[in-house]
């Protein structure tokens, strides 16, 4: 059925070595959602609906929904839930920010929340402390490591992509601290030029997008909670072909309008026959990566059962349930149903 959605298995190594400062128990954590410590040593990547479950269990063994981001402090799981609800009617992008920043100031636990600055042509989104902080900014950022920032930004980056449906994007990428030995994944994870050694931990984008609305709805918002955080994980790996380069664009939420061919090539600079004649250099083509991630992605929801199919056709951006029958037979050869089944028999 294809290769499954996965994230770098270095960053579930980092989240288990999070997990071990804190005292918890990473053997027992592991156990609940079934994963053998063995997968994350010998594999290089690792199932992304496995690292979703993990998160999940970790929130709830930490009693701490921001766990792994830069918080401050400890905050109750249902934090992010009821967040989103505040959000989700927001007319625009720049509201809702605004809105998760005085979101941030009245929930219990975080000392930071996010700052948004129009400059000119471009927006910068990075942090700044709450009222309720007991300690500086720098202070805080001082005892984040470089993963806990770049994972806090790069959620950030997805979550404001999903809620208005079109990936935003970067001008260039933030940081505080000194560039660390990784730093090529970085500029994959971020595709935009990436700085280190800055006084800020920041995103910077073109600012129109503030002025884009959000198009999500209380209906594709349950769906998207029951999956929660996979789409806003980080899902890109170090292949630096062009083909990679192409999935990383595109991205993994498809209840937002994909990229055109166009588009990806302005973002990769190049033009669009050079980004055909390319990807035919490696025996493929736009459609056919396109193709791929849908099928991906409609597998790797399959597959979590906590999603009903119709929770799994509005998460692919299908309205129409019959529609997304149709487009899962073509992928995959079988109906949803029969899929499932499959996997339960």
């Amino acid at each position: 059925m294809g290769r499954n959605v996965t994230v770098p298995a270095s960053y579930v190594r980092q989240i288990l070595q999070m997990v071990e400062e804190q005292g918890l128990s990473v053997r027992g954590l592991l156990a609940a959602v079934e994963i053998d410590p063995g997968d994350i040593e010998r594999n290089t990547s690792f199932p992304a609906d496995k690292f979703g479950q993990l998160y999940r269990h970790i929130y709830s063994m930490a009693q701490d929904e921001f766990f792994g981001l830069t918080s401050g402090g400890k905050v109750p799981n249902g934090t992010f839930r009821l967040m989103c609800h505040c959000l989700i009617h927001a007319p625009t992008l720049e509201s809702a920010i605004y809105r998760a920043s005085d979101f941030h100031e009245i929930c219990r636990g975080t000392q930071v929340k996010p700052l948004l600055k129009r400059q000119g042509r471009y927006a910068k989104l990075s942090f700044t402390t709450t009222e309720a902080a007991t300690a500086s900014l720098g202070e805080i950022f001082a005892h984040e490591s470089p993963q806990k920032i770049r994972t806090t930004l790069s959620m950030w980056h997805h979550f404001i992509c999903w809620l208005i449906g079109k990936r935003v994007p970067l001008k260039a990428a933030y940081f505080a601290f000194p560039q660390p030995e990784d730093a090529g994944q970085y500029r994959t994870l971020f595709q935009s030029d990436v700085r280190f050694d800055q006084h800020d931990n920041a995103l910077v984008f073109p600012a129109v997008y503030l002025n884009y609305p959000v198009i999500q709805t209380p209906g594709s918002l349950r769906s998207f909670l029951k999956t929660a955080p996979y789409q806003l994980i980080v899902m890109v790996d170090n292949d630096s072909g062009l083909k990679a380069q192409v999935v990383a664009l595109i991205g993994k939420d498809f209840s937002q309008e994909l990229p055109s061919a166009e588009e990806v090539a302005d973002r990769l600079h190049m033009s669009v026959s050079t980004l055909r004649r390319r990807l035919m250099e490696e025996n493929t083509s736009y459609q056919k990566v396109k193709d791929e991630c849908r099928r991906e992605a409609a597998l790797n929801y399959m597959n979590s059962p906590q999603l009903s199919i119709n929770d799994v056709a509005e998460l692919m951006g299908f309205t129409d349930h019959s529609a997304f029958f149709r487009s899962f037979k073509k992928w995959t050869g079988q109906t949803p149903g029969a899929y499932r089944q499959q996997q339960i028999g």
